[in-house]
């Protein structure tokens, strides 16, 4: 695989563009567990007349749009850097287990909820898809087979972002080496799937092209795997106190 260029300017470090996606996602996951599921729903279908959490739910949703295409683009470097795509995928897939019972919780207020699953599976077949892919250059009907088959399990189970979420993480991968067409494919994707939010996913370009290649001083993968479904059980255990 080629190696994706790097900055030629001093940027951030790829700890510092995790930092940014798991900021602006509890942002955004405070606005759905606090808010619209703790305060306002205390306050009955009446919101209050001059009541400020609406717009604040809002605008912690739109700040927190900028988060999945963040984990999306570190997800391909992962991919690209990695030296085992197997152990990189059972984790991924583990953490999507772990993640599931937080995360149902947190925003459905159940145990179990099948109709829809945590952003790690979308992760963890979006990996698949950028492996077999790989495998298959050369052969565009294979490729195209293996992207339309993650894009159905996805879609099959729901899984947060489904085909969208796969769409993006192949343009990451397929336009590594041209940014200027990856920023212009994957933002106009971004938008497409904020549009609700005024397309504010686009803006996660920003600190996506202010990359510079290099992971940073400091190992903290294993701080950012647990953030996920920590993060969203504490939550949820917040929520419980205010409703």
């Amino acid at each position: 695989m080629n190696e994706p260029e790097t900055a030629s300017v001093k940027g951030i470090t790829g700890n510092t563009l995790k930092m940014v996606a798991i900021v602006t996602m509890l942002i955004d996951h405070a606005g759905v567990v606090l808010v619209a599921g703790g305060i306002l729903a205390g306050q009955g279908s009446v919101i209050r007349e001059g009541s400020p959490w609406p717009m604040a739910y809002v605008v912690m949703r739109t700040i927190g749009r900028l988060a999945f295409p963040i984990f999306c683009f570190l997800l391909t470097e992962g991919y690209i850097h990695t030296r085992d795509v197997k152990k990189y995928g059972i984790r991924l897939l583990a953490f999507a287990f772990i993640s599931e019972i937080p995360f149902d919780l947190a925003i459905f207020g159940q145990w179990f909820q099948p109709d829809y699953q945590n952003v790690y599976f979308t992760l963890f077949f979006g990996l698949c898809v950028l492996h077999f892919y790989n495998k298959a250059a050369g052969h565009p009907i294979k490729q195209s087979l293996t992207v339309l088959a993650g894009m159905a399990a996805a879609s099959i189970i729901r899984s947060d972002y489904d085909a969208i979420g796969i769409a993006m993480i192949l343009i990451f991968y397929v336009f590594r080496d041209n940014k200027k067409i990856q920023t212009l494919f994957g933002g106009m994707l971004a938008v497409v799937s904020s549009l609700s939010l005024s397309g504010a996913a686009a803006l996660a370009f920003i600190p996506i092209r202010m990359y510079d290649g290099k992971r940073g001083e400091k190992n903290l993968k294993h701080f950012f795997y647990w953030f996920y479904p920590v993060h969203l059980l504490l939550l949820f255990l917040l929520r419980l106190s205010i409703t």
